[in-house]
């Protein structure tokens, strides 16, 4: 009798839908930025909004980055890095945001590997509301 593979975890179906969502919130995928991902709702703060975009550039939704990006600032694609792997997001600070406010900033950290090597961004985004919903106008690193 052959040997037995060792134990390893259950694997999501599909490697585009995690079960545990990559924002770091401990909720499934589908239902927390996977229903912002496939249009199902629209992000009710900028943090929210914030935290859908990092599991887009997590998972590699182009189309989702884009519609979620000022027209004025949108780039017309997005450069996925095949080497860089996300790890990890914390957000450190909100300001404004809130359903009296235009506008709103998320100051974050997002942990990255980048061929293996640990990394990560720090920044703080600015976001407005186009036409009633939130989306990413640019950011300002910080260190």
């Amino acid at each position: 009798m052959p040997p037995r593979a060792p134990h390893r975890p259950a694997r999501p179906a599909h490697p585009s839908r995690p079960d545990v969502c990559p924002c770091g919130s401990a909720r499934s995928y589908d239902d927390c930025c996977g229903r912002l991902h496939r249009g199902e709702a629209a992000a009710a703060t900028p943090e929210e909004l914030m935290r859908s975009r990092y599991s887009a550039f997590a998972l590699r939704d182009e189309a989702y980055l884009l519609r979620t990006w000022h027209p004025r600032t949108r780039p017309p694609e997005i450069g996925f890095d095949p080497a860089l792997r996300w790890t990890g997001l914390e957000v450190e600070e909100t300001t404004d945001g809130t359903a009296f406010h235009s506008t709103g900033t998320v100051t974050f950290r997002a942990r990255y590997r980048d061929g293996g090597r640990p990394d990560s961004l720090h920044e703080r985004s600015r976001f407005e509301r186009v036409d009633g919903a939130w989306v990413y106008v640019d950011g300002e690193f910080i260190d």
